[in-house]
């Protein structure tokens, strides 16, 4: 068995974007992706809540999420998950084979938002250290960090269209 941790973080303002996101329109943003997966992960083909509710610590919110086949890597492309928001720094997202997902906004020395969305994949059927493994590491690098960067493109993208 293998468990893949992996992390990958990118500045929500780089040099020259705009408009300049402020800490609570990114989390708007990461609401509206809790809500609305299909419009920030290109995979996700639907999102429907099943159900919110407001906890002491946050608002708990049961999807299910509908995967493209080819993403997913299996025939398991319909997916319930429990996400958690805990405002206005992080979004939790637990799997049912047991993978969780986290997404936080943070802030550097310099006072810079950053997004990192931060995953731990469970595959049972796969050896540590193996070739398989390796690959499957090099496959959620890159889509880690497209799920950033797109996360963040999204977000101005609705900012830009006062949907946000």
């Amino acid at each position: 068995m293998v468990t893949i941790n992996l992390a990958y973080s990118a500045p929500i303002n780089p040099s020259g974007a705009s408009p300049i996101l402020s800490e609570a329109q990114v989390w708007n943003g990461l609401k509206r992706k809790v809500r609305k997966a299909h419009e920030f992960v290109a995979p996700i083909l639907e999102c429907e809540v099943l159900s919110e509710e407001d906890k002491e610590v946050g608002t708990k919110v049961t999807r299910q999420v509908t995967f493209d086949k080819e993403a997913r890597g299996s025939n398991d492309t319909v997916v319930k998950e429990v996400v958690y928001e805990f405002a206005p720094t992080r979004v939790d997202f637990y799997q049912p084979d047991g993978s969780k997902i986290f997404n936080i906004v943070s802030v550097d020395q310099g006072g810079n938002l950053i997004l990192t969305f931060a995953f731990e994949w469970w595959h049972p059927q796969v050896e540590a250290e193996s070739e398989e493994a390796k690959q499957l590491r090099e496959k959620y690098f890159k889509m880690a960090k497209g799920a950033v960067e797109g996360t963040i493109n999204a977000i101005r993208k609705f900012v830009k269209q006062d949907e946000l």
